[in-house]
């Protein structure tokens, strides 16, 4: 009887570690917003891709809409290994200490999705998400979200169009500045709220990518918008960097293949569901959209490119210089 108790003991221990070797590597993926949008999509997507290119090694459980941390708390979460992935936007990174990031908030940076990803998908993004470590944050991809235009209950055609407007902007002292330069009065404002406060006149107007636009309804209490695509949307996709270090390095080469996958798939569909919002928009007859002749963008430009002046102390000469350098532009000249 004692051999055999202690067979069953042996049997029950190599059991127990055939069943924890075959346990998969959960990664809780929280997002603030709707499982129907392009970060929401993609996210899904991730998930579905990685547990296919690891064969099921990887379990990426998608926690959507805030369910799990709310907007100010999936970054510490992230840092304390609560959560392994979130994909906040960039505009988090400066409050986080790595104001390098707001050099995106920059008016009329980017002329292009061109431009843009040979930021995003070239070296300089890379130096930028590079910077994260020293947080304990890993950076590994950006997704689009969109360009965004102006808009408010008047015709924005010219720089003298927005003196005295009240305009809507999230917390980013780029976005001050790039209001102020053009006369109008930057309102800081969570974008929960934005939709009533354009329905009541607490501010005159916004920018949004037409998504947002579109899928808030602000598009039913403002009479204009005109199609400037000034500045980039995006968020970057993070992880816990002790986290992602530890993986084994095949399953961390599945997951690297897995997020180019979904990142090609993200910026895809980011950029369709802009296009069809903007018809919507176009289509509901609420809103007069305006499309500004080269010469009118230019001048918006023009007023604007200050800020990029203004910014160097805070951003850094060097980040916003070696922009320009990759994509062959520089506003600050104009």
């Amino acid at each position: 009887m004692k051999l055999n108790s202690a067979f069953l003991g042996l049997l029950a221990l190599v059991v127990s570690a055939v069943a924890a070797a075959q346990q998969p590597i959960v990664i809780k993926f929280s997002h603030v917003v709707a499982n129907d949008t392009p970060k929401g999509k993609a996210s899904d997507f991730f998930a579905k891709k990685a547990a296919e290119l690891t064969k099921g090694k990887v379990k990426v459980e998608v926690y959507a809409n805030s369910t799990l941390y709310k907007d100010k708390e999936e970054m510490e979460a992230l840092q304390l290994g609560a959560v392994q992935m979130l994909a906040p936007s960039l505009a988090k990174f400066g409050p986080l200490g790595v104001k390098e990031f707001e050099v995106f908030d920059l008016p009329f940076i980017f002329d292009n999705y061109t431009d843009l990803h040979k930021i995003t998908q070239g070296p300089v993004g890379r130096q930028l998400l590079a910077k994260l470590e020293p947080k304990g944050i890993k950076g590994l991809a950006y997704w689009d979200n969109g360009f965004k235009s102006f808009s408010a209950n008047k015709p924005l055609k010219a720089p003298e169009d927005f003196k005295g407007q009240k305009m809507r902007i999230q917390s980013s002292k780029v976005l001050e500045s790039q209001m102020r330069s053009v006369g109008a009065i930057p309102q800081v404002m969570a974008f929960s709220e934005v939709y009533q406060a354009l329905q009541t006149g607490v501010v005159d107007g916004t920018e949004n990518p037409h998504s947002n636009l579109y899928s808030q309804k602000m598009h039913e209490v403002q009479k204009h918008m005109t199609l400037t695509e000034h500045g980039y949307l995006g968020y970057a996709v993070i992880t816990n960097k002790k986290f992602w270090d530890g993986l084994p390095a095949d399953v961390r080469g599945q997951l690297e293949q897995a997020m180019k996958e979904s990142t090609d798939y993200a910026n895809k569909i980011a950029k369709e569901e802009n296009d069809q919002a903007l018809e919507k928009v176009k289509a509901s007859g609420k809103t007069q959209v305006y499309a500004p002749t080269p010469a009118e963008r230019m001048a918006i430009k023009k007023a604007m490119a200050k800020v990029h002046k203004e910014m160097e102390s805070r951003i850094g000469k060097e980040v916003i210089e070696a922009v320009y350098k990759e994509t062959g532009s520089d506003p600050s000249k104009l």
